[in-house]
């Protein structure tokens, strides 16, 4: 392996050295019995993320509009209280945000029963942690998703 291979293989990461190497990982959702694409894959990351924003504006708008009375602080705490309560009473109850919705995006379980609330409390409070939600693995499911026994697929 010369230098330019070397260093191609540490800037695209251990999965894509691995793969050269002749490592099949499979498709993201495979171990989980998910489809490749379309409807019940795994989601995409970025429209994962976009949903997240669209949900966070929303709770942000209700937070100024209700609670925080243009308090900065507070607004910050009142939005993260909003977001907890839209994600467990919705995700808990038809299994979609407002973004998710808009994006297309589902939440259920690995199983592919309905969340519940107990278990979509669970993810909404590893997600306002942040910490979990930013730990994925090769199916690219976050730490919060895998606590709650859950996987965001395509609708």
């Amino acid at each position: 392996m010369d230098r330019r291979q070397a260093a191609g293989s540490w800037l695209s990461g251990p999965r894509a050295a691995a793969e050269s190497m002749g490592v099949d990982f499979g498709y993201r959702g495979e171990q989980l019995g998910l489809p490749r694409e379309g409807r019940g894959s795994i989601a995409p990351v970025g429209r994962r993320i976009a949903a997240l924003y669209l949900d966070w504006m929303l709770c942000w708008v209700i937070a100024y509009g209700l609670f925080a009375g243009g308090e900065p602080r507070a607004l910050s705490l009142w939005t993260l209280a909003v977001y907890f309560l839209l994600a467990v009473l919705t995700v808990g109850t038809i299994g979609v945000t407002p973004g998710k919705r808009l994006l297309g995006i589902r939440v259920v379980g690995a199983d592919g029963a309905r969340l519940g609330f107990v278990r979509s409390a669970l993810r909404a409070l590893l997600v306002c942690l942040i910490v979990p939600a930013v730990v994925w693995d090769r199916d690219t499911r976050g730490l919060h998703d895998r606590l709650a026994r859950s996987v965001e697929v395509r609708i």
